[in-house]
């Protein structure tokens, strides 16, 4: 049985789960599904975004925990591994959340770049209910995103956001109506897909090292020479070539 499906339009790829009996929850097969479908995605010179989403009616109910077997820890590292390997993508992905995105589900979410929410999104951390301390890097990537008051406000006292209540907190970019949400996550996506294939993994990169660089000066280090490198590039050259034959055309 497979698990996810992928599908392409243009150069964006669109990974759904695909177990929508169990609401998408990560089993170990789903977790070795969806790392070998970015391996191929990433190795796929035609794909330059990924967007993620569920098979309705639910994004990700979270981790099927009776796999984990005789090694708890290594049980739980597997399960992880479906949506650290998102987390670890060159490629820019977008989080499509169309139901219930529940404790590990949410950390899928979390792991993409940006995430979308349909209206009917439900973001629910449900560790404390389930007697369960967070895994998975999940207060990391929450904290990191929304801040450490609506950290706790979600996992500690147990609040559920909905779509327009996560986008009014910054857990998502936006809130879009749910017959929207897919194409308004393949025309984000587009965007970033649209880029040089060789610059828009560095511009990723140089997002995520920020988050280690304390002060201006340090950052404008940081950016210089990728920046230099992109202004000898071929793509560069077009697209400045374009720029100014449209502007002498006028």
């Amino acid at each position: 049985m497979a698990y996810i499906s992928v599908a392409h339009h243009d150069r964006v790829a669109v990974i759904t789960l695909d177990d929508p009996k169990r609401r998408n929850a990560l089993n170990l097969d789903l977790c070795a599904e969806l790392v070998d479908a970015i391996d191929t995605l990433e190795a796929d010179a035609a794909t330059g975004a990924i967007v993620v989403t569920g098979n309705p009616p639910a994004f990700c109910a979270g981790a099927d925990l009776s796999q984990l077997g005789a090694s708890q820890r290594e049980g739980l590292k597997q399960i992880y591994s479906g949506f650290l390997r998102v987390a670890a993508s060159r490629l820019p992905t977008i989080a499509a959340v169309n139901g219930a995105a529940v404790g590990a589900g949410m950390n899928l979410a979390l792991a993409c770049d940006v995430r979308l929410a349909g209206a009917s999104a439900r973001f629910d951390t449900r560790f404390v209910d389930l007697g369960l301390h967070p895994g998975g890097g999940h207060t990391w990537m929450m904290r990191r995103v929304v801040g450490p008051q609506a950290t706790a406000a979600m996992v500690l006292f147990g609040q559920v956001l909905d779509g327009a209540e996560a986008e009014r907190v910054g857990l998502v970019w936006r809130c879009v109506d749910d017959d929207a949400l897919l194409d308004d996550a393949i025309a984000l996506a587009a965007r970033a897909a649209s880029g040089p294939p060789e610059l828009v993994p560095v511009i990723k990169q140089t997002i995520a090292d920020m988050a280690g660089i304390a002060d201006h000066s340090t950052a404008v280090e940081r950016e210089l020479d990728p920046q230099v490198d992109s202004l000898n590039s071929e793509a560069f050259a077009e697209r400045l070539a374009d720029i100014q034959a449209r502007i002498t055309s006028k």
